[in-house]
């Protein structure tokens, strides 16, 4: 049975001080469940599909990762290392939309992640660079700190939400519900939905991502 393990597995070493030498390291484990994650879903990851893909048993890799969960919290914050963190230009709303749009990419190279940072929010080395960023960002603006954090928390946060949504739409055929709303706009009882239909709108279908978030952003820092 594995030993209960205290604190984030960040402030523990990768090698145990008496044992054997390590075989593998805590980047070559999280890169392998991240590849099987991307590749059949966030439910496929157990340490012993893991340690398949590495050529080895489970019980191995207990030396370096004490629990599923502690392979998910790293697995959320290798994501974090693929943001491209430019210097803050001084306009903060524009400098946010950059990292949430970043996020979004990334949630959607990664379609398990959103459900990582909603249920399972995590604070590793490359998400505290994301938050040190998103404070630089916010430097000048005279919100509270505890505002800016909460801030960050929301940005990620809502963009996940942003990006389930995205799938879950792709999953349950949206022009099947659009072709339902479409029934109902004409049965007399929905003149709200019917109004959506007959209200008109932009030329391209609107992405409502940006202005949610900017004006969400700007109520919490308010």
């Amino acid at each position: 049975m594995t030993q209960r393990q205290d604190g984030p597995i960040w402030l523990r070493p990768e090698q145990a001080r008496a044992g054997r030498p390590a075989e593998r390291s805590r980047a070559e484990i999280t890169a392998a469940a991240v590849e099987l994650a991307d590749r059949e879903g966030l439910d496929a990851v157990s340490m012993r599909r893991v340690a398949t893909a590495l050529g080895t048993g489970a019980a191995s890799l207990y030396r370096y990762v004490a629990t599923r969960d502690e392979l998910l919290d790293l697995m959320t914050d290798s994501a974090a290392a693929e943001y491209d963190l430019p210097a803050p230009t001084g306009d903060w709303p524009a400098d946010l939309l950059t990292v949430a749009r970043q996020a979004r990419q990334i949630m959607r190279r990664h379609p398990w992640l959103p459900a990582l940072v909603i249920g399972r929010p995590t604070l590793g080395p490359h998400g505290a660079d994301l938050l040190e960023h998103v404070l630089a960002v916010l430097a000048d603006h005279p919100a509270a700190p505890s505002r800016k954090v909460e801030a960050f928390a929301l940005l990620g946060g809502l963009t996940a939400l942003f990006a389930q949504n995205e799938t879950a739409a792709r999953a349950a055929d949206a022009a099947h519900r659009t072709a339902y709303l479409r029934h109902l706009a004409t049965d007399g009882g929905h003149p709200r939905i019917a109004a959506l239909f007959t209200t008109p709108g932009p030329a391209a279908p609107h992405d409502p991502f940006e202005d949610v978030l900017t004006r969400a952003l700007a109520g919490v820092l308010d």
